[in-house]
C-alpha cells in the first residue's frame, strides 16, 4: 500500500510539473497580485492579469500596447487569466478567461483585448459611436444571443493602431470603462 501511494504521489507531482510548463503564455489576477508600474509606452498601472504576459507582448509586437487597468469580474473570488492567442509585430490578441486553459469556449470565456496596425484594407469602424478619453471616438457593437451569447465589442483607432475590447454578453458602460482605463495613463 505504501509503495502504491509513493507511485501515485510521484505521478501526481509529475503531472503537476508538466501542467505548469505550458503556462508561459498566461497570467492570473487575484487579490494577492496588486497593480505595478510598467513601461509599455505609457507610465500607468498594469492590471495584474497582464503582468506575466507583458514581456512576451513587448518582445513580439512593435505597435503600442494598450491594456485595460479595469476588467469587470476580476476580484479575489473570481480569478481571470490572460492568454496570448496571437502576437506578431503588427498585431496582438489576448483571450480573457476564467480558466488557464480556456480556448475561447463559451463557459470559460470572459472576453478579448486586441490591437492591430491600421492598413488601407481595413474596413471602416462600425457600431454606435461613444465618446472615450482624450477625445477619441469608439464604436460599440452589442452582443447577440442564440445558442450562446457573443461578445459586445468596443473598437477605436489611436495613433495608427486599431484597438478592440470585448466582453461576453457585456454592457456598454463596462466596455467604455475598460477602454478608458487602457487609454488613460
Amino acid at each position: 500500500m505504501i509503495l502504491g501511494l509513493k507511485n501515485i504521489s510521484f505521478v501526481g507531482a509529475l503531472l503537476l510539473i508538466v501542467s505548469f510548463s505550458g503556462f508561459d503564455n498566461l497570467a492570473i489576477a487575484n487579490a494577492e497580485n496588486q497593480p505595478q508600474q510598467h513601461s509599455s509606452n505609457t507610465k500607468s498601472q498594469l492590471h495584474p492579469v497582464f503582468r506575466s504576459i507583458l514581456p512576451k507582448l513587448k518582445q513580439k509586437t512593435q505597435i503600442q500596447i494598450l491594456l485595460p487597468k479595469f476588467i469587470p469580474e476580476s476580484d479575489e473570488k473570481t480569478p481571470i487569466y490572460a492568454i496570448i492567442e496571437t502576437a506578431t509585430k503588427s498585431k496582438y490578441e489576448i483571450l480573457l478567461g476564467f480558466s488557464p486553459n480556456c480556448n475561447g469556449g463559451t463557459a470559460c470565456r470572459l472576453g478579448i483585448v486586441a490591437a492591430e496596425a491600421v492598413t488601407k484594407k481595413m474596413p471602416r469602424l462600425r457600431g454606435k459611436s461613444v465618446s472615450l478619453a482624450k477625445g477619441i471616438t469608439g464604436y460599440f457593437e452589442d452582443f447577440k444571443c442564440g445558442a450562446n451569447c457573443s461578445d459586445a465589442t468596443l473598437t477605436w483607432r489611436q495613433k495608427g493602431v486599431q484597438y478592440a475590447i470585448g466582453l461576453k454578453a457585456g454592457d456598454r458602460t463596462s466596455l467604455v470603462k475598460m477602454a478608458n482605463s487602457a487609454i488613460l495613463p
